[in-house]
């Protein structure tokens, strides 16, 4: 019994640098992931491997210890997010469905449209927006908003609204379909094609426009700087 638990124990170290290496692979693709969490996850679902593997049904010990200890790492993840599961399938099929019709019909159907094939879609992307959390460095979601920060240093305030002056005074100098392209690409937050379709014209004159109105704001902003 003593010589079983010790190879069980050289199995389980032999196969520790392997979930470390998913456990890495895994913080690349979900940033939020604290490595030593992950780890020790991943440890739980090697043990578990070790423990359960059956040699007769295909898979090496390698393969079978990598996909359980993914699925543990995975599963502690899981954890972390306020939204279920089964709220986030419903909205990730919905918006699967959304674009397989858009396919079809050759337009995009609405929401309200896909709440009627969907009952329970409103339910949950009602539930996925309340409950997922704000990101400080990403913007806010549409149709929010935020008071500014009237007790910020005077002076960081005067120079902001200098900045946003300077950036009015070169939008206006742009020529009037430059500045549409960029109102609508960062302010309407529609894509290049979704502009192109606008103003009946083709993606690669919207992307022309759209570079040579970006041009056109720096050569404008060092002739401010120059003067």
């Amino acid at each position: 019994m003593a010589e079983a638990g010790a190879d069980r124990e050289a199995v389980i170290r032999a196969l520790f640098p392997l979930v470390k290496t998913i456990a890495r692979r895994v913080q690349r693709m979900v940033p939020v992931g604290e490595i030593d969490d992950l780890i020790g996850d991943g440890c739980i679902g090697l043990i578990r491997a070790v423990d359960s593997f059956d040699p007769q049904r295909g898979p090496t010990l390698e393969q079978y210890a990598a996909r359980v200890a993914a699925g543990a790492m995975l599963n502690g993840l899981r954890r972390l997010d306020p939204v279920s599961e089964r709220v986030r399938r419903e909205v990730r099929e919905a918006e699967r469905e959304r674009y397989e019709l858009a396919t079809q019909r050759g337009e995009m159907p609405t929401l309200r449209e896909l709440e009627q094939r969907r009952p329970a879609l409103h339910r949950a992307s009602v539930h996925a927006y309340r409950y997922t959390p704000l990101s400080l460095d990403g913007p806010l979601p549409s149709g929010e908003h935020m008071d500014g920060d009237w007790s910020a240093d005077p002076a960081a305030v005067a120079i902001a609204n200098a900045r946003r002056g300077e950036v009015r005074k070169a939008l206006e100098r742009l020529p009037a379909r430059q500045r549409t392209v960029l109102a609508l690409h960062y302010f309407g937050e529609l894509s290049l094609h979704q502009i192109g379709e606008r103003l009946a014209i083709s993606p690669q004159r919207t992307s022309q426009l759209h570079l040579a109105a970006l041009r056109n704001l720096r050569k404008g902003f060092d002739v401010s700087a120059a003067g």
